[in-house]
C-alpha cells in the first residue's frame, strides 16, 4: 500500500516538472519571436502580412512542445489511477 503512494507520488511529482519546465522554453520564444516580428513590421510596414503570417506559423510550431508536456503530464497523471 505504501508502494503504491510513492508511485503515485512520483507521477504527480513528475507530472508538474513536465508542466513547468515544458512550458517555460515555448513561452520564452513566443516572447522572442513576438519580439522581432514587432520590429520587422516597424521596420517595413509593407511587408506586415507576410510577417504576420510567418509569426503565427512560428507561434504554432513553438506551441507544440508545450502541448507535447501538457500530454505527457495527463498521461502521467490518467495512467497512475
Amino acid at each position: 500500500m505504501e508502494g503504491l503512494f510513492y508511485a503515485k507520488a512520483a507521477a504527480f511529482l513528475g507530472a508538474a516538472i513536465a508542466m513547468g519546465l515544458g512550458s517555460v522554453g515555448p513561452a520564452i520564444g513566443q516572447g522572442l519571436v513576438g519580439t522581432k516580428a514587432c520590429e520587422s513590421i516597424g521596420k517595413y510596414p509593407e511587408s506586415a502580412d507576410k510577417i504576420r503570417m510567418t509569426m503565427m506559423i512560428a507561434m504554432a510550431i513553438i506551441e507544440s512542445s508545450a502541448i507535447y508536456a501538457f500530454l505527457i503530464a495527463l498521461l502521467l497523471i490518467i495512467f497512475n489511477r
